[in-house]
């Protein structure tokens, strides 16, 4: 029998999803603008963060479609710290 008071979409109204993933499109743009990874994954996101505005989506959105690349991006960056917060956000807002 699964425990209700531990499910995601139970609890969903204690976690700050779009918190979350204003801190992580920091850490996005903080690694691109220092040059951080490959230059493909620099100009990709480029790109994709240049379409979400034009498409005004907000971050949650844009990390919610953008998780496996995402997860790349920081692996090459070597940010163990963005790689974890994805993971959070994945588990608890995706």
């Amino acid at each position: 029998m699964s425990d209700l008071n531990s499910d995601r979409y139970v609890s969903f109204c204690n976690i700050d999803c779009d918190q979350n993933a204003d801190r992580l499109i920091e850490m996005l743009d903080h690694h691109i603008a220092a040059g951080n990874g490959s230059e493909l994954w620099q100009q990709y996101f480029i790109g994709k963060r240049a379409e979400q505005k034009k498409m005004q989506r907000d971050n949650l959105n844009f990390v919610g479609s953008q998780t496996n690349p995402l997860y790349e991006y920081f692996e090459d960056c070597g940010d163990q710290t963005a790689t974890d917060l994805l993971y959070q956000i994945e588990q608890e807002c995706c």
